[in-house]
């Protein structure tokens, strides 16, 4: 059930009207119904056929404003790379012990990066991470050596994306408070990384629908012409 304040918000969206980029984020950023800060999040209708492995769109965003939320980061590392983790902020750091400590229920965290060498050992975790979509990836550079440089990145605000089944990209892209202008930059950021990775067997237009949101708001669509110029 709806309350009341998401059905005030609905009145100003009309769900049949595709609007330009400048107005569905000026319309979401004044329809603040929630008592908490609420989360910006774009869905994306790609021209793929999913079930084709070599139409997959994956890979990560370097957010210019970042998501507005503390990214907890957990990194599998030994020796130096375990102390160039350490001082570049990851607030766990292992190998083995945090393997164990996963298996016994263990999640607090929302990121996890690994050097190259500790995969054999994070591998043991794949039934674990792989569901939540936590397993790194050297795709979105969350393998890698550049330990320091991959917990920047996460901590700056890099989202990491890839398509469902039905050819769709779900992800956030701020806080409702980050104001309009702000909400934009990040959104035009994103839609352009995911456009990157446009498969070349994708034929005809690739971007087919996009929709921004906030947690407690209806979907406001937008005309894709007004974004890819």
């Amino acid at each position: 059930m709806h309350g009341k304040k998401y059905k005030q918000a609905a009145t100003k969206v009309d769900p049949e009207k595709k609007y330009s980029l400048e107005e569905a984020v000026k319309i979401l950023s004044e329809m603040k119904t929630a008592k908490f800060d609420e989360t910006v999040e774009v869905a994306l209708r790609l021209g793929i056929d999913a079930k084709q492995t070599d139409q997959l769109v994956r890979g990560a965003v370097a957010l210019p404003h970042g998501l507005g939320t503390k990214v907890r980061i957990l990194v599998f590392a030994k020796g130096d790379k375990e102390r160039e983790a350490k001082e570049a902020g990851a607030d766990f750091v292992g190998a083995d012990d945090m393997v164990e400590k996963i298996q016994g229920g263990w999640m607090d965290f929302d990121k996890v990066v690994a050097t190259p060498d500790m995969m054999a050992t994070v591998s043991k975790l794949g039934k674990v991470l792989g569901p939540r979509g936590l397993m790194p990836n050297p795709k979105v550079g969350t393998v890698t050596f550049e330990v320091g440089k991959a917990i920047r990145e996460l901590q700056a605000g890099k989202v990491e994306f890839r398509n469902e089944k039905a050819g769709i990209i779900h992800a956030p892209v701020g806080k409702l408070s980050f104001g309009a202008d702000k909400i934009k930059d990040n959104l035009v950021a994103f839609i352009e990384g995911v456009s990157k990775g446009k498969p070349a067997s994708s034929k005809g237009n690739f971007l087919r629908g996009i929709a921004i949101s906030a947690t407690m708001s209806p979907g406001i669509r937008i005309d894709p012409a007004s974004v890819v110029k």
